[in-house]
């Protein structure tokens, strides 16, 4: 009934920059918190960021001062712009987020996950 769709990622120079997008669409009634996790090769899926529907934001302490989480509550989107990147960024960057949708005459709380972007940082 949910789905979310990234967008932006790439193939960037180490210093550059780059901006992801995720879009929410479907039967939303509301959503609640929004993030970005990644996931290197060989290692386990990693809190990047996250923004609370009013706007509260909490940061990796490996990205803090280099990335930016934002929203759009009237797009249902969240972004993350990401500035001096390293090669240590590099992985596939997936969005989440806790959404409250209509179904069946209900409104029901439910996690939905992104397809993920590949993020890769050269050297």
């Amino acid at each position: 009934q949910v789905q979310l769709v990234e967008s932006g990622g790439g193939l960037v120079q180490a210093g550059g920059s780059l901006r992801l997008s995720c879009a929410a669409s479907g039967s939303i009634f509301s959503i609640n918190a929004m993030g970005w996790y990644r996931q290197a090769p060989g290692k386990q899926r990693e809190l990047v960021a996250v923004i609370s529907r009013g706007g509260t934001t909490n940061y990796a302490d490996s990205v803090k001062d280099r990335f930016t989480i934002s929203r759009d509550n009237a797009k249902n989107t969240v972004y993350l712009q990401m500035n001096s990147l390293k090669p240590e960024d590099t992985a596939v960057y997936y969005c989440n987020a806790d959404v409250l949708y209509a179904y069946g005459g209900r409104i029901l709380d439910s996690d939905y996950w992104g397809q993920g972007t590949q993020v890769t940082v050269s050297s």
